[in-house]
């Protein structure tokens, strides 16, 4: 009988189109680690280690959510930065 050192069942989701979704649409940096990470799920899950594969399954995840987060927020202090401009050049006559 031969003995193989692969998990059985499939690997955990890798989140790999969350990451590039936030790489393309949010946050740069925060999508490139995200990409990253998730890209370790296969060879890790490959390799065995079942617990590495899920906690950087986790991990980018983790960073394609403060991704997202981080650009609502940007998003928000733009919008309000111009409507304190606009409000401002409305009572500079006055």
């Amino acid at each position: 009988m031969e003995s193989t050192n692969q998990p059985m069942g499939p690997p955990p989701d890798n989140n790999l189109v969350w990451a590039i979704l936030c790489t393309v649409l949010c946050c740069l940096p925060f999508g490139i680690v995200s990409i990253i990470k998730s890209t370790k799920v296969k060879e890790l899950w490959a390799q065995g280690d079942t617990v590495g594969a899920q906690k950087a399954a986790d991990e980018a995840k983790k960073w394609a959510i403060w991704g997202a987060v981080a650009a609502g927020i940007v998003w928000v202090l733009y919008v309000i930065f111009f409507v304190v401009i606009g409000l401002g050049g409305a009572f500079a006559g006055y």
